[in-house]
């Protein structure tokens, strides 16, 4: 095969206008615009590897600059020279001392180095032919423990344990890529009926909806107001039943609004509706709080679960070793991109905590349901869960979907977030004169801004 060189690269923002109907609001972001801070690397073949950073509006212009300073640093690399060792590219990729300075693996630069690695796996499995979670279900063991940079997490993990653990592993893995292949690999759950924002004839009419899809497994946001939150779980009890009898379980999500001690006398008050965790129930740097929320909450049979805010792989290492979470949530791209939640799997299957990645943003599922099939079919060898926000797909030229109650395991070659050049024309932020955002109805939106 040809050498393959990265000649260029753009960014794109592109925010679509989800505030208008609260879909995403919770009890920390009332009303946000679904947004990708967009990586498109060219090279000097027909291939380009496409990558994104979801935020929720303001903001992703900050996002698709620091794109803008990550990706150069590639740019007239062979791919070849890039991947052949992947852990040394990751970190080429982080240590530019400058833009450490300002952001030493967190915040915006590390949400822009999401989108250009994840561009550059994207443009990889396309010159492979294969989808990303293929890519690394057909590597050694060796390869995978390659493609980390383990810096900062040789007391949690080392090499030569991430080596066993995979060829552990490799009993069976032939077996649950068939099962991959079968479309039975990832169960999926719903978050599409439980946004704070939406009024409770809605929710109902959700839950019965999603109930009727199959699912088993229903996620509800909660943080406003008790009063109201019990009510509106009370509601979601009456459409699913009792977890016992039905077996249809119920997760929460405060995102991030309580300090530790409300976070531990709200769950206390929620216990009746039978949650089997509440997720970001208090500031998601503090592994502490998440620790000492767990403890109180085990007697009521409640877990703790973390992820989507958290900013690299040494925050999860934290959170795995001092025991202070029940589940797992990474999300695609505010870690690293690829690599780096490669390093967190390994964590949790050591540390024996499930891995439930955050899905609930443009995007995400198209990236997450790669990450999952990774987890199952390599690393833990056990089905998880992954969140489904039934919003935005059709953006995507192979979205995901879900069938009979599980994904339906990418073919497509790439890493499935090649958004369709209408969709980026269209909802490009400022954009030009054929963008949404420069007409009437943006208006409502950019005004409120201003406020």
């Amino acid at each position: 095969m040809a050498e393959i060189t990265i000649t260029s690269f753009t960014t794109r923002d592109v925010r679509f206008p989800t505030s208008l109907d609260k879909t995403g609001s919770d009890a920390m972001n009332a009303a946000g615009d679904y947004s990708a801070a967009y990586c498109i690397l060219k090279t000097d073949s027909p291939y380009t590897g496409h990558g994104m950073t979801f935020t929720i509006g303001r903001g992703n212009d900050l996002v698709c600059l620091a794109i803008s300073h990550l990706a150069s640093r590639i740019v007239s690399r062979p791919l070849s020279s890039l991947v052949t060792n992947w852990g040394a590219t990751w970190r080429h990729l982080v240590n530019d001392s400058q833009l450490r300075w300002i952001g030493p693996e967190k915040g915006v630069i590390h949400l822009a180095l999401g989108a250009v690695v994840n561009a550059l796996w994207d443009l990889w499995a396309k010159s492979l032919h294969k989808p990303v979670w293929r890519v690394v279900a057909d590597m050694s063991p060796q390869q995978f423990v390659d493609c980390i940079d383990f810096r900062y997490i040789t007391d949690a993990i080392t090499p030569s344990e991430a080596l066993a653990l995979l060829q552990e592993t490799e009993a069976g893995k032939g077996e649950r890529i068939k099962h991959a292949e079968d479309n039975k690999a990832v169960p999926a759950y719903t978050t599409s009926a439980g946004w704070l924002g939406y009024g409770e004839d809605k929710m109902r009419g959700l839950l019965q909806e999603t109930l009727g899809k199959g699912y088993k497994h229903f996620k509800l946001k909660v943080g406003g107001n008790l009063e109201e939150d019990k009510r509106r779980l009370k509601i979601a009890r009456e459409v699913l039943g009792d977890k016992d009898t039905t077996g249809n379980v119920l997760m929460i999500d405060a995102n991030q609004v309580w300090s530790v001690p409300e976070a531990i006398t709200y769950m206390k008050e929620l216990a009746e509706f039978q949650p089997w965790f509440i997720e970001e129930p208090t500031s998601p740097d503090d592994i502490l709080g998440h620790k000492a929320i767990r403890e109180a909450l085990k007697p009521y049979g409640i877990g703790v679960a973390t992820g989507e805010m958290c900013q690299n792989r040494v925050v999860f290492k934290q959170l795995l070793m001092s025991g202070a979470i029940d589940v797992c949530q990474i999300d695609a791209c505010r870690l690293g991109g690829v690599n780096e939640v490669l390093a967190v799997l390994l964590m949790a299957k050591k540390y024996k905590v499930p891995i439930v990645p955050h899905s609930g943003g443009v995007g995400l599922p198209e990236y997450t349901q790669h990450l999952s099939t990774i987890d199952y079919v390599v690393v833990s060898g056990e089905k998880s869960l992954l969140e489904y926000v039934d919003h935005l797909h059709e953006h995507f030229l192979n979205p995901s979907e879900i069938r009979d109650g599980y994904y339906v395991t990418p073919t497509q070659p790439g890493y499935s977030v090649e958004m369709k050049g209408e969709s980026m024309e269209r909802f490009e932020y400022p954009g030009t004169e054929k963008s949404w955002w420069r007409g009437e109805e943006a208006r409502v939106i950019l005004e409120g801004e201003k406020i």
